[in-house]
Order: structure tokens, then C-alpha cells, then sequence
């Protein structure tokens, strides 16, 4: 039954505490678009998005104005193009053309998948298509890279780490011109969950379905509305409140992703119920943590914060849905989020802090702005450290840093958007983390590894 109290209540969360529908997002498999001849496979590919996610922008606004809730992105997510573009021996960047030809057709704001699973060693079209990361992402605007680098079960690949400090330098200088924003679309995870529907490490699992519906919820405001009207509460107090907020939270994104489901006849997957903030004031997780009594994100004490933000999201959140996957938890992308942005630009947040908070939060260094002249092994040193974050503690840790090119520490870059802006944050170049990173090869997987 209806309770009028809590349609209010809800109403207000909308209206005034910037609570959302981050994303539905279409996963769409392509294993059947696969064909000895890389133009057969394109048109298969154009085909089969358009024809499955023709109706989703449309469906995503029909919903969003019967219901009153704000949907940001309506997306799509593939099966990784390096196994597609393996079959054909074709251009990968010709299926990133593909791809964004298909995101043009469909009015969906990214399609992510542009991808490799390299965690174990490269099979057929893996390293190809890494390779073609800088050039595809210049040449294209809704179209997102990620590439899976190590697992908890298969340890790290390193030879994948090095190519992908180059490969992220490279990309930024391709993208210059326009304030590196091909990084900006580009990630390097560990442990990477099949059915994410946040950008940029979305992909489309070889284990889904043919196609599926994903919702990202979101709401890092309405949770410091919460903690407001609870100023001296001790921390178990704290906790509570974000658990019933939570669970509100994921309830509406269970009402629209089921709703999506029914009007576009496609299976329901999952409800992602992260928190995920965006530049405007009031939306930020770093102000939630301040909320809880920080005087600012960065300082000592902010871990311990956010691990337990993190775990009450997941406790609240897991019972308003039968289905939640994806990352769920918190987000910290520095550029994303005002508060963290403001911390960054004070200095009381910085890079070896984040990484700290990465071990709690559910992804890890995040929309990072570098300077410009941060060599390619330091990146892929970055990398690696975030990489056995995730692998000895069996989470997704990905990184997403952007270098700078031209700038330096102090100075800003400006996406715009949801992408935000963001400082130079320093990064130590004291001493060189090279022959580590030139020794290559790969990280055993942890001895956790074995549970059988």
C-alpha cells in the first residue's frame, strides 16, 4: 500500500536533494555479429543495436516523465571488441566507428565496450585493439574504452600494466586538443564485474544474457539531506539513516529498471545502487563524509568514513532489490564530484589518500587529473599499485587518471558535464618506479585465490 508520507518524501528528494536515475543502460551481446569479414560484422553489428536499443532513449523519457524521476543517461554496453574484432582480423577502429555510428543512430549519450579482458595474457585481437585505444578514441565521441588488466583469480598481467601506461599517455596526447578527454573515456580495472552500467568500464559479460537491462542509481545528496537532520547521532546512528536511505534509493531504481524492461520486452538484469556524484553543489559523496564530521575530505579519518558510507549503502541497498550487481557501493572521481574537487584544489586531498580510500570504496582512483610530464612507467606504476589493491581484497579497483598535456600541478582541465573539471594533483616523481615496471611478466594471483 501507498504510504502519502513517503510519495513526499520522495518528491523532495527529487525536487531539492538531486536524488536520480543515473543510467539504464541496454547490454547488448555481439557474440553472433561476429564474421571472417570486419565490414559483414560492422553492418551486423549497426544492425543489431539499432534494432534492439532504437526505442531506449525514447523509453528511458517516456518513463522519466510518467514517473516524475530524472533519468541522466540512457546507455549501451557490448561485448568486448577485441573478441569480436578478432573473428574478422579487421581495423579495431573501424568497429569504434561502428559504434559510434550505431550511439549517433540511437541518441544514447555512451556506448561502452571498446574493451579487452587481458588479465591472464593476450588472446587474439587484445593487444591490437589496445593498441588502437588513442586513435579510436580521437576519432569518436560516445564511445568508452576500459581494459581488464588482473584478477583476483589470475593474478595481474604487468606486460597489460606497461602497455597501458603508454597507451593512456598516448591517449591524452591524441586528445589534447580537447583537454585529453579521450582518458577521461579510457580505464584500467582489476576484477571487473560483467554487468556494470556506469561509464567508462562498462561492458557487456560473455556469461549475460543476449540482451539485458542495467540501472545505475544514485542520490549521494539525498543522503547528506539525511545526515543533516541527525547532527549529534553517534556513528551506529549514522549508519542507519544511510541504510533506510539506501534502500529508498534502490527502490526506484527497481520501479524503473523493471518498468524499462516490460516497455522494451528485454530481461531485467541488475540494479547498480552506487552512490554517484556529479559536479553540481549538493550531490557530492565527499560533502556526505563531511556531513558525518570531517572538516574536510582528505584528512585523517576519511577511510574510516567511507568504508562504513560504503557498507551501509550495500546493507540498505540489497534489500530493496533482489537483484543488485554491477559495483554498488560509493564513488570518489575527484573531477565528478564538487566537494572532492574542492579538497583536491585545498590540498587536503591527494593522490596517496585516495588510494588509501580506494581499498573501501567500490572502484578506485577516479577521473584524476596528472601533470602532463607524468612518464608512461609512473602511469602504469599507478595502475599496478590500484591493481593489487583489488586483487588481495577481491574487489573492482580500476584507474581512470588523465595527463595533462601542457599543464602543470595548481592548473585545471574543463570537460564539462558530468565529467566536470578538475585540478593537477601531484604526483611523486622523486624517484623512478621504471625497472619494476620494465621487469613485466605476471603478479602470481594471492593465495586467497584458492577457494575451491
Amino acid at each position: 500500500m501507498l504510504n502519502l508520507n513517503d510519495i513526499i518524501e520522495t518528491i523532495n528528494m527529487i525536487e531539492s536533494e538531486n536524488l536520480d536515475i543515473r543510467t539504464v543502460t541496454m547490454g547488448i551481446s555481439l557474440l553472433d555479429c561476429c564474421d571472417s569479414d570486419a565490414k559483414t560484422a560492422c553492418d551486423k553489428i549497426y544492425n543489431k543495436i539499432t534494432r534492439l536499443a532504437g526505442n531506449l532513449v525514447k523509453t528511458g523519457c517516456d518513463i522519466e516523465r510518467e514517473y516524475g524521476i530524472p533519468i541522466i543517461n540512457k546507455r549501451i554496453s557490448v561485448t568486448p571488441i577485441a573478441m569480436v574484432a578478432a573473428a574478422s582480423g579487421g581495423d579495431p577502429v573501424m568497429f569504434a566507428k561502428t559504434l559510434q555510428r550505431a550511439a549517433d543512430a540511437t541518441g544514447v549519450n555512451f556506448i561502452g565496450g571498446y574493451s579487452a579482458l587481458v588479465h591472464k595474457g593476450f588472446s587474439a585481437g587484445d593487444r591490437e585493439l589496445i593498441e588502437s585505444i588513442p586513435e579510436a578514441m580521437s576519432v569518436t565521441e560516445n564511445i568508452c574504452s576500459s581494459v581488464n588488466i588482473g584478477s583476483t583469480k589470475s593474478g595481474i598481467n604487468m606486460d597489460a600494466v606497461k602497455l597501458m601506461g603508454q597507451i593512456i599517455r598516448k591517449t591524452a596526447a591524441a586528445t589534447a586538443d580537447r583537454d585529453c578527454i579521450g582518458c577521461a573515456k579510457l580505464v584500467a580495472l582489476c576484477n571487473a564485474p560483467e554487468d556494470n552500467p556506469f561509464m567508462a568500464g562498462a561492458f557487456h559479460g560473455v556469461g549475460e544474457p543476449d540482451c539485458v537491462i542495467n540501472v545505475g542509481v544514485s542520490g549521494p545528496g539525498v543522503v547528506r539531506a539525511a545526515l543533516k537532520k541527525c547532527p549529534d547521532g553517534d556513528l551506529g546512528e549514522v549508519a542507519e539513516i544511510i541504510k533506510r536511505t539506501a534502500f529508498k534509493i534502490t527502490r526506484m531504481g527497481q520501479l524503473v529498471g523493471a518498468e524499462a524492461s516490460k516497455r522494451l520486452g528485454v530481461p531485467f538484469g541488475i540494479v547498480d545502487l552506487s552512490l554517484a556524484p556529479t559536479p553540481a553543489v549538493g550531490d557530492s559523496v565527499a560533502h556526505i563524509l563531511e556531513e558525518m564530521g570531517l572538516e574536510c575530505c582528505g584528512i585523517h579519518g576519511t577511510t574510516a568514513a567511507l568504508a562504513m558510507l560504503n557498507d551501509a549503502v550495500k546493507k540498505g541497498g540489497v534489500m530493496a532489490s533482489s537483484a543488485v550487481g554491477g559495483l554498488s557501493g560509493a564513488f570518489i572521481p575527484v573531477t565528478e564530484d564538487a566537494g572532492m574537487i574542492d579538497a583536491a584544489r585545498s590540498g587536503d586531498l591527494i593522490i596517496e589518500k585516495l588510494e588509501a580510500m580506494t581499498a573501501v570504496c567500490s572502484v578506485g582512483l577516479d577521473m584524476i587529473v596528472i601533470p602532463g610530464d607524468t612518464p608512461a612507467e609512473v602511469i602504469s606504476a599507478i595502475i599496478a599499485d590500484e591493481a593489487a589493491i583489488g586483487m588481495v581484497n577481491s574487489k573492482t579497483t580500476a584507474v581512470r587518471v588523465i595527463p595533462a598535456i601542457g599543464k602543470k600541478q595548481g592548473e585545471e582541465l574543463e570537460f564539462g558535464g558530468l565529467l566536470g573539471t578538475g585540478p593537477v594533483m601531484a604526483v611523486n616523481l622523486n624517484k623512478s618506479p621504471k625497472k619494476f615496471i620494465d621487469r613485466a611478466g605476471r603478479i602470481p594471483a594471492p593465495l586467497q585465490s584458492l577457494k575451491n
